[in-house]
């Protein structure tokens, strides 16, 4: 039970920094709350113990690596003097690959791992682990060239014959720096980016991968089973469309029906406000009160945003009313509550077929 409960202070917490960065994003201020002052979360026992295994690996590593550089330096081992040189440099370039992979470690167990909010974490520990490979592949190469003027012309010999071929890989790095950066998705965010649509469920260095939502042979937003992978640059090129903005999660649907002139209009849309305030009125209520307390801290005018489902009428061009219900959802619930309100209304407005007209098929 406690850790249930500490799981859903973490996701409050967590939803509350969202919504704070939300509201910055767009140009408003951050919400206001009383300081207090925030103890660092413990982490569980058996992490604990992984980096403390590891650190002790390394540096046991590092101790031994260090009486091997000495003992060759003291002639200590009978090498040919030839090859005394590359092995001091293949010991050094092996110490100094440690150094970094401890820093790493200590840099994740004590200032990554402590932090509350579990998409910080992951973004951080992706960028670690991107700095620890760049300084890696430094030293290695340095270990391979003792010469770093022969290694930078053979690097940019490299770089010529392959410039146009990493131009992409290079701009998809770009994009997940801009994601890390900006945040215009997440991991769990559902999103719509050029022709793809569906839940982020992997941001990688080169390419974001999505479970599909929709798809080109469902009319509903119920998952395809396909799964979407495209470059991280299109993020620098394409709209991004996020369902899942913490500022306000929610989109707004719509069910409509074809209703003759002669139909009690005032009865439908009484019928379809009554199944839409039933349903999900209370839920929207507060929906709408959250949305209207923080668009008032930014310049958006939230006058036109009402707190419960609203009927409207339009004109059809095949000679019928068209009368539409619109109301607030979760993305990921839209299907399931569009079916059960449309099977309430029509229950109700199929009772009174003496007020409300629908087409028949002898009458389309």
């Amino acid at each position: 039970m406690a850790t249930k409960e500490k799981a859903a202070a973490e996701r409050l917490q967590a939803h509350d920094e969202d919504v704070r960065r939300a509201l910055e994003q767009t140009g408003g201020k951050a919400l206001k709350q009383e300081e207090a002052e925030r103890e660092e979360a413990e982490r569980p026992p058996r992490e604990r113990r992984r980096h403390k295994f590891w650190i002790g690996t390394y540096l046991f590593g590092l101790v031994a690596l260090a009486a091997l550089h000495y003992a060759v330096r003291l002639h200590f081992f009978d090498f040919a003097d030839d090859y005394r040189p590359p092995v001091l440099r293949a010991v050094s370039g092996a110490m100094a690959v440690l150094l970094v992979l401890t820093g790493a470690r200590l840099v994740d167990a004590f200032l990554i791992d402590p932090l509350s909010d579990a998409v910080s974490r992951y973004n951080l520990h992706r960028v670690l682990k991107l700095a620890a490979g760049a300084a890696i592949v430094l030293i290695v190469v340095s270990v391979l060239f003792a010469n770093w003027y022969t290694a930078a012309v053979s690097f940019g010999v490299l770089s010529l014959v392959v410039g146009l071929a990493v131009q992409t890989p290079f701009t998809s790095l770009l994009g997940w720096v801009y994601i890390i950066a900006r945040a215009p998705y997440r991991v769990g965010d559902r999103i719509k980016i050029g022709e793809a649509a569906g839940d982020v469920i992997d941001v990688g260095y080169l390419d974001t991968t999505l479970w599909e939502f929709g798809g080109d042979y469902l009319s509903t937003d119920h998952p395809s089973g396909r799964v979407i992978r495209f470059p991280n640059s299109q993020v620098l090129s394409s709209p991004v469309y996020n369902y899942s903005w913490p500022l306000f999660p929610y989109i707004w649907n719509e069910i409509t029906f074809q209703v003759a002139y002669n139909s009690d209009l005032e009865f439908v849309a009484e019928v379809m406000r009554e199944v839409a305030e039933a349903e999900i009125g209370e839920t929207m209520r507060e929906r709408i009160r959250t949305y209207r307390e923080l668009l008032a801290q930014t310049p958006v005018d939230e006058l036109q945003v009402r707190e419960y489902p609203s009927v409207v009428f339009r004109v059809n061009q095949n000679t019928w009313i068209d009368a539409t219900v619109r109301y607030l959802v979760e993305p990921r619930e839209a299907g399931r509550v569009k079916t059960r309100l449309i099977q309430h209304m029509l229950r109700r407005l199929n009772a009174e077929s003496e007020r409300v007209g629908f087409p028949k098929d002898n009458m389309r």
